[in-house]
C-alpha cells in the first residue's frame, strides 16, 4: 500500500545470505522495519524459487501448540485427513522449492525453532527467512542484525537539498506527504526535520506514527513535545497489528517477551545517557534483586532481543540502547521507585573512574586513557550534572577536577568551563574543593583567551591556599599564575613562578604537573631572550618523560624545543621536533598542541622559502583552532606575533587568492596528515616502479597512511596487534624508512606518480 524506501544495501546483504544459507534470520528491535525488508526481499525472490514464496505470520498465534496449525493454512496444506498438523507439513514441502517467511518469531522462540528446523530437514530445496528481536539458535542458522534507517549526521545548520536522500527524512517526507499533501522539505523547516529523525533513533514506525502527527503539528512543534512520545505517537494505521498501532504497544510487546531479571536490567540501563562498558553496567546495576544474577547473562539475553545493540568496533566491547527503548526503560525505573539509588550508584562509578584515571595519567597509557575518557563523555557529564542538581558538591567539585585533562587535552573547554563555573557559584568559600575548582577554572579560562575571568578566580585562588596553608594549592596558584604572566608577556615573573611550582610540585610528588609547569617554563625562557636554556629545560622534560613511557607531556615539550630552535635559527631541528610532536598527536589529538604545532611548522616554511606549504599549514592551524573553540592570540602577545610576522611575509610573497590552501575544514588528523604529508614527501625517497611490499605489507601502509594506529589496523584487519607490529617493522626495513611519517609519505607519493603516469 506505500512505497519501500532506502534500504538498498540491506537487501543485497539479506539476500547475499540466503544464497549461502537455507536459513536467515533477520534480528532488529521492534518497529525497525524486519518486516517490511522481509515482504521486499519475498517479491524480488518469488521467481527464483519454482514454488514460489509463503508467508508464516505468528503474530496472531499465542500458544506453541497451535503453531503447525496456523502454518499449515499459510503453506496451503490441503490434507484434511486427521494426521498432525506438522507430518501434513513435511509431506506439503519435501519436494518444495519455495522460500518460507516466518514473521515475528520472538514470542515463540523455542516452538519457531523446532517448526523450522523440522521443515529444514526434510525439505532439502526449502529456504527460510525468518525475523525476530533474537535469533532461533539452530545449527546452520545465519544472523542479520537490521539497523535503523540512515539519520543526518548533524541537527542544526541543514540544507533541504543534502537531506532529500537521507533515508529516514526521505521516509518522513513521503509519509506525511500521504497525510498533508501540501507538505514540503525546506531550508526552513529542515533541521526540525532532522532532529525529528535522530530523535526517533531512524526506526520506521516511529517516523511512520510521527507523520501521521504532522497533520495538526509542524516538525519543530512535534520536536518540542517528544518528551511525550509514548502518549503521542499513538495515531497508526488501523489495518495494523495492534502492537504496532502505538509506539508504547510496540514497546510494550518487547516487554512481555523478557524475564523479570531483564525488565530490571531494562529499567537500570536507562540511566545510562549514551554507552557504556560491561565494568559500568556490572557496577551500577549489579544491587539488589539482581546482585545474585550475573548481569553478562540478563546483558545479553536483553541484546539477544534487540533491546540493547553492541559495538565491536573496539577491543572492549560498547553497549547502548536507542533512545526511544531508553525512555520506556527510564519509565520502569520511575515505577521501581530506583531513579535516585542508581543515579548515585552511576555517579560514583564515574567518580571512580575518573579518579583512577586521573591517578594513572603519568604514564605509557595516556593516549588510552583520554579516549576512555572521550567515549564515556556523555556518562561523564551526566554524573556531574546530577551531583550539581541534587547539591553533591563535594563529589561533583572532586569529578570536576579528576578530569582537568579531559577538559583540556581532551578539548572540552565549553563543557567543562560551563560547569566548573556553576560549582563555584554554590560551592561553600573557605574550602580545598573550592580553592582547586578555582585553579582549574582559570587554567581554562586563560587557554579560551579570558585573562579578565582567570584573574579573578586566581586571586580567590591565592587567598584560600594562604588561608588554608595548603602547599599544593600554593603550588597550582603558581603554575596558573605564571601562565597568566606568560600570556601576557610578563616573562620574568613567569619563570620566577613556574620555578617555586616545580620544586614543591615535586616534593609532592605531582610528577605530571611539574612536567607540565617545566614546559611552560622552557616557552617563558624563550620570549625572555634565553632560548638555549629552554632546550636545556625541554631535554629534561623529554629526559624524564621516556623514562616513564610519558607522552602528553614530551610531547609539549617538543612543541617548546621547535619554538626554541626556530629562534636560534635552526630549521631543520624545529621541523624535526614539530614532526615529532604531530606523530604522537596521531594518537591523542590534542587539538591545542596540535594547533600550536601547525603554527610552528608553517613559519618554518616560510623561513626556508615553501610558501605553498606555509599557506597549506596555516590554513590547517585554522581549521584545527576553530574546532577548539579558541585562538593563538589567547597564547600571548609573543607568539602571536612570531605567527603574525610569518603570515605578513608570505602574503607580500604570495597571491593568496590563488593560494593552494583548502577552504574546507579539516578535522585533526587530516590537519596532521596534510602537515607530514606534505613535510615527508620532500624527504624520502620514492620507489615508483614495482613496490618491495607484500599484498599485506601494501594494505597496512595504505592503512598508515590514512592515520590508523597499529591497533585500529589489527581490528579493522582482524589480526594480532603483534601481527601488525611485526609488519609495521617489515616495511620501515624494506624501504629504508625510520618513522611511520615517512611510510605515509611512500605511500601518498607513490599513488601521485601513478596519478602522474
Amino acid at each position: 500500500m506505500t512505497s519501500f524506501v532506502g534500504r538498498r544495501r540491506e537487501i543485497d546483504e539479506t539476500r547475499a545470505r540466503l544464497q549461502q544459507s537455507r536459513l536467515v534470520s533477520v534480528l532488529g528491535s521492534g518497529g525497525v522495519g524486519k518486516t517490511r525488508l522481509a515482504e521486499e526481499i519475498a517479491l524480488r525472490s518469488s521467481r527464483a524459487f519454482r514454488d514460489s514464496v509463503r508467508w508464516i505470520d505468528l503474530a496472531l498465534v499465542r500458544e506453541p501448540e497451535t503453531l503447525p496449525s496456523a502454518a499449515a493454512q499459510a503453506l496451503g496444506v490441503t490434507d484434511q485427513s486427521a494426521r498432525p498438523a506438522m507430518s501434513k507439513i513435511l509431506d506439503h514441502v519435501e519436494r518444495r522449492h519455495m522460500l518460507i517467511v516466518v514473521d515475528n518469531c520472538e514470542h515463540l522462540n523455542i516452538a519457531a525453532a523446532e517448526f523450522i528446523a523440522a521443515i529444514l530437514a526434510h525439505a532439502p530445496e526449502v529456504r527460510v527467512l525468518t525475523t525476530s528481536r533474537e535469533p532461533l539458535g539452530i545449527a546452520g542458522e545465519c544472523t542479520y542484525v537490521l539497523p535503523p534507517l540512515g539519520m543526518p549526521k548533524d541537527s542544526t545548520g541543514n540544507k533541504a537539498a543534502n537531506l532529500a536522500l537521507v533515508e529516514s527524512v526521505a521516509l518522513l517526507v513521503e509519509r506525511t506527504q500521504s497525510v498533508v499533501q501540501e507538505f514540503e522539505l525546506t531550508d526552513a523547516n529542515v533541521d526540525a526535520v532532522a532532529q525529528l529523525c535522530i530523535q526517533l533513533d531512524g526506526i520506521p514506525l516511529a517516523i511512520e506514527l510521527a507523520a501521521t502527527r504532522l497533520r495538526s503539528l509542524s516538525p519543530a512543534e512535534l520536536v518540542q513535545r517528544l518528551d511525550q512520545r509514548f502518549t503521542l505517537l499513538t495515531s497508526g494505521s488501523r489495518t495494523a497489528s495492534p502492537r504496532q498501532q502505538t509506539l508504547r504497544a510496540l514497546i510494550d510487546w518487547s516487554y512481555a517477551l523478557c524475564s523479570e531479571g531483564e525488565r530490571a536490567l531494562w529499567a537500570r540501563l536507562s540511566v545510562f545517557p549514551g554507552s557504556f562498558d560491561l565494568e559500568a553496567a556490572e557496577t551500577v546495576c549489579g544491587s539488589g534483586d539482581l546482585a545474585s544474577e550475573p548481569i553478562v547473562n540478563l546483558l545479553d539475553g536483553l541484546i539477544s532481543k534487540s533491546l540493547v545493540s553492541v559495538d565491536r568496533s573496539r577491543e572492549r566491547l560498547r553497549y547502548s540502547q536507542l533512545m526511544t527503548v531508553r525512555e520506556y526503560g527510564h519509565g520502569l525505573l520511575e515505577a521501581r521507585g530506583e531513579c535516585e539509588e542508581l543515579h548515585c550508584r552511576h555517579r560514583d562509578h564515574f567518580l571512580e573512574r575518573a579518579q583512577r584515571y586521573a591517578g594513572e595519567w603519568y604514564g605509557s597509557g595516556q593516549s588510552e586513557l583520554l579516549a576512555q575518557w572521550r567515549i564515556d563523555h556523555a556518562n561523564l557529564m551526566t554524573a556531574l550534572d546530577w551531583s550539581l542538581q541534587n547539591d553533591e558538591l563535594r563529589a561533583a567539585a572532586a569529578l570536576a577536577v579528576s578530569l582537568r585533562y579531559h577538559w583540556t587535552a581532551g578539548g572540552n573547554l565549553s563543557d567543562g568551563r560551563t560547569r566548573l563555573e556553576r560549582l563555584l557559584q554554590r560551592l561553600p568559600h573557605s574550602t580545598s574543593e573550592r580553592g582547586h575548582v578555582l585553579w582549574l577554572t582559570a587554567c581554562i579560562a586563560l587557554i579560551q583567551g579570558d585573562h579578565d575571568g582567570a584573574s579573578t578566580h586566581l586571586a580567590e585562588c591565592a587567598s584560600l591556599a594562604s588561608t588554608l596553608e595548603e602547599q599544593g594549592l600554593q603550588a597550582h596558584y603558581d603554575h596558573w599564575a605564571g601562565l597568566q604572566a606568560l600570556l601576557s608577556g610578563r616573562t620574568a615573573e613567569a619563570i620566577d613562578r613556574y620555578r617555586r611550582a616545580i620544586r614543591v610540585h615535586r616534593s609532592l610528588g605531582a610528577e605530571a604537573e611539574a612536567l607540565t609547569a617545566s614546559y611552560l617554563l622552557a616557552l617563558a625562557e624563550i620570549y625572555d631572550g634565553r632560548p638555549e636554556d629552554a632546550l636545556a629545560t625541554c631535554a629534561e622534560v623529554i629526559r624524564e618523560t621516556q623514562l616513564h613511557g610519558e607522552r602528553w607531556n614530551r610531547a609539549y615539550a617538543l612543541f617548546a624545543s621547535a619554538v626554541a630552535n626556530f629562534h636560534l635559527g635552526k630549521i631543520d631541528a624545529a621541523v624535526d621536533a614539530a614532526e615529532r610532536v604531530l606523530e604522537i598527536q596521531r594518537d591523542f589529538e590534542d587539538a591545542m598542541c596540535t594547533a600550536l604545532t601547525l603554527e610552528v611548522l608553517a613559519w618554518c616554511s616560510e623561513a626556508v622559502g615553501d610558501l605553498e606549504r606555509s599557506v597549506n599549514v596555516f590554513s590547517a592551524a585554522t581549521s584545527v583552532w576553530q574546532q577548539f573553540g579558541t585562538s593563538l592570540a589567547a597564547f600571548g602577545p609573543d607568539i602571536t606575533r612570531d605567527s603574525t610576522e610569518a603570515q605578513e611575509r608570505v602574503n607580500r610573497s604570495i597571491d593568496c587568492a590563488k593560494s593552494p590552501a583548502s577552504s574546507m575544514p579539516l578535522t585533526i588528523a587530516q590537519a596532521i596528515d596534510l602537515a607530514l604529508g606534505q613535510s615527508a614527501a620532500r624527504t624520502t625517497k620514492i620507489v615508483t616502479g614495482s613496490s618491495p611490499l607484500t599484498r599485506r605489507e601494501q594494505e597496512i601502509a595504505e592503512l598508515i597512511a590514512q592515520g590508523l594506529t597499529n591497533r585500529e589496523m589489527a581490528a579493522q584487519l582482524i589480526i594480532s596487534r603483534r601481527t601488525v607490529d611485526g609488519h609495521v617493522e617489515r616495511i620501515l626495513n624494506k624501504l629504508g624508512l625510520n618513522s611511520r611519517t615517512q611510510i605515509s609519505a611512500w605511500v601518498h607519493a607513490a599513488q601521485q606518480a601513478l596519478v602522474d603516469q
